[in-house]
């Protein structure tokens, strides 16, 4: 499985210095290094955007700033991404990693709960990122859905949860809340889907 990774990573090519750093950083200083989306998952996040090539993203769940750069890459001349953390203790590396690329004008961090700030926003988006708490991802999905314009897109992350939400033998919170999300998502006749096996599976919704 290691030398797959690295074959797909030689494939994309080299990450871009301050992502590269941003990675580094991550694995060396934060808790829970995995968390972060690395190369391959940012070069696919980064396309997806370019291909959308929208005004407005929510990302709900910064970490440490690696998901909200790639994503930033195919905004629009004039477009913003706003990005909601909860954990206060990361927006230190997030912020520097921000400026140190060039992007903290088209970049609001928002600190605190996502569903709490969702209903303040007054923002209408053409793609949210979510990757955050996985047992509140329906909460999130119903907080942003009427946000969200029609053929906008939602990218949501980990829904295959290692593989767990296949295996009716595994009956944790987690994996039981994010087979429900699936359930709903897979029946909710508003939205188009396609899923992305990519690492931890990747499901692209687009609002009818």
């Amino acid at each position: 499985m290691q030398q797959l990774e690295e074959y797909i990573s030689d494939l994309l090519g080299a990450e871009n210095s301050v992502l590269n750093e941003l990675y580094r950083h991550t694995n060396l200083k934060a808790l829970y290094p995995g968390m972060i989306s690395g190369h391959q998952q940012g070069r696919l996040l980064s396309m997806l955007s370019h291909l959308v090539r929208p005004d407005r993203i929510l990302e709900i769940g910064t970490y440490t700033g690696y998901s909200a750069l790639c994503l930033a890459e195919g905004l629009s001349a004039d477009g913003h991404l706003h990005t909601i953390e909860k954990d206060d203790e990361l927006t230190e590396t997030s912020l520097y990693f921000f400026e140190k690329a060039g992007l903290s004008d088209k970049i609001t961090l928002h600190v605190g709960d996502a569903l709490e700030i969702i209903p303040k926003l007054d923002v209408v988006f053409d793609l949210v990122f979510i990757d955050a708490a996985k047992k509140q991802y329906l909460d999130y999905y119903h907080a942003v859905f009427d946000k969200l314009r029609h053929s906008g897109y939602i990218i949501v992350d980990n829904i295959l949860w290692y593989g767990k939400v296949a295996d009716r033998q595994v009956q944790d919170e987690t994996t039981v809340k994010l087979r429900e999300f699936n359930k709903f998502v897979s029946n909710d006749d508003r939205v188009e889907r396609a899923l992305i096996q990519n690492r931890d599976g990747l499901y692209v919704l687009r609002k009818k």
